[in-house]
């Protein structure tokens, strides 16, 4: 059966690349990509050099699009930014968060369509941020879905710890109405047993629980005043959990993905290698970047104080998986993966091809007329979209 799709903040398509490979059910019927600090809009050329150019094909701010026209759909996807979620009230006692904060677009669509199924993607500290209210802005998401009839599964993923190959953790987000058939299956369940054996995630991403700990957790909260709750709301949110009913179970869980094949940073590497990507006499700034420092810095009020940094691998093994890409990877900077080539035997840059790779794309997916810089910056901020075609596999025999 058909599952339409409609994709927010879809980049260069993760969600769709990951949903396509999982099955042909899924058929998108819009997506919205649009990036306000740039003029050209390289990301969203990218996605249309791919799907074609069409009018489910959005390229403006999503604040700004009326989320009526959006069509009808069984599953909105979508990674988006972590922001400060914090929220007011209006004079009609609605709420609303701070203009530019796009989870309030996701809330919009959710509520005008109320689609059966949503999976979304942030990064891994969404679940304790702000740093001064820790939980807060997850605790702001988990009660508006509360509020709009839906239940909530939630993991943070390490792409490398089920065999592919790069250390990348993400937060994963799977919510769903509570009157789907997956949702009355799961009525008999208690919340601590989805996390631990019935639930979503833990389909395709085994984990275990560890003896003894003390990483548990449950609240209960009332999703009818999210403003108050935004005011007061603190707790730790663990790896995995569940919303159901205002009432939450978290845990702290052990991958366990069982006898699957690992791949490595060295099972992504091209061969011939153009001389451009090659380290030329830079060796020394190189190591001092990936070393460890002590450095004794004034602070702008006057004081002083001490920092310090941790030494990275240089070069990089091949021999494990990759660390983790960031938007910088183009740059020259500690982040920066430096490999020996095993060709060459010569120390080099990882190259654009090698990068969509390590998150899973089809070779060449970036090259599509944007700079080389940006090809590396799309997949510092994509998704492994490995990840996404497990998840799509079980959503789409989902009802």
């Amino acid at each position: 059966m058909k599952k339409r799709v409609v994709e927010l903040f879809a980049g260069v398509g993760g969600f769709r690349v990951g949903l396509e490979k999982a099955s042909e059910d899924f058929e998108f019927v819009w997506a919205n990509q649009w990036e306000p600090s740039r003029k050209s809009q390289d990301a969203f050329n990218c996605y249309i050099s791919h799907y074609g150019e069409s009018e489910m094909h959005s390229n403006e701010d999503i604040e700004s699009v009326d989320k009526s026209s959006i069509p009808r759909h069984d599953l909105l996807v979508g990674g988006f930014p972590c922001q400060d979620y914090s929220v007011a009230r209006t004079k009609a006692e609605g709420i609303h968060g701070k203009k530019g904060v796009l989870w309030w677009s996701i809330y919009e669509t959710i509520e005008q369509h109320e689609p059966p199924f949503v999976l979304l993607e942030n990064v891994d500290r969404l679940l304790k941020s702000p740093s001064k209210q820790r939980g807060r802005d997850f605790g702001v998401m988990l009660a508006c879905m509360d509020r709009l009839g839906y239940s909530v599964e939630w993991r943070i993923i390490n792409a490398a710890e089920y065999g592919f190959p790069q250390k990348r953790r993400r937060t994963f987000i799977f919510a769903y109405k509570n009157d789907t058939e997956y949702a009355k299956d799961l009525r008999g369940k208690t919340l601590e047993e989805i996390v631990i054996k019935e639930g979503f995630f833990q389909q395709e991403f085994k984990a275990s629980r560890k003896d003894g700990s003390d990483r548990i957790g449950e609240i209960e909260f009332e999703s009818e005043d999210i403003p108050s709750l935004s005011e007061s709301f603190k707790f730790q949110f663990w790896s995995s959990g569940v919303m159901r009913n205002g009432c939450v179970y978290t845990e702290e869980l052990i991958p366990f993905p069982g006898d699957i094949e690992f791949k490595l940073l060295k099972d992504v590497l091209e061969k011939d290698v153009p001389e451009k990507y090659y380290l030329n006499g830079e060796l020394d700034d190189w190591e001092y970047m990936k070393g460890s420092k002590r450095i004794e810095r004034t602070h702008k009020e006057g004081h002083k104080y001490t920092f310090s940094e941790g030494a990275i691998a240089f070069p990089d093994p091949t021999s494990r998986p990759a660390r983790t890409m960031l938007t910088s990877e183009f740059s020259k900077n500690r982040s920066t993966h430096i490999i020996k080539d095993p060709q060459t035997g010569r120390l080099r840059k990882l190259t654009p091809m090698e990068c969509e790779r390590l998150n899973g794309f089809p070779d060449d997916w970036t090259n599509t007329g944007m700079s080389e810089r940006f090809r590396y910056f799309c997949m510092g901020n994509a998704l492994v979209v490995g990840l996404v075609e497990k998840m799509g596999r079980q959503i789409a025999n989902l009802k």
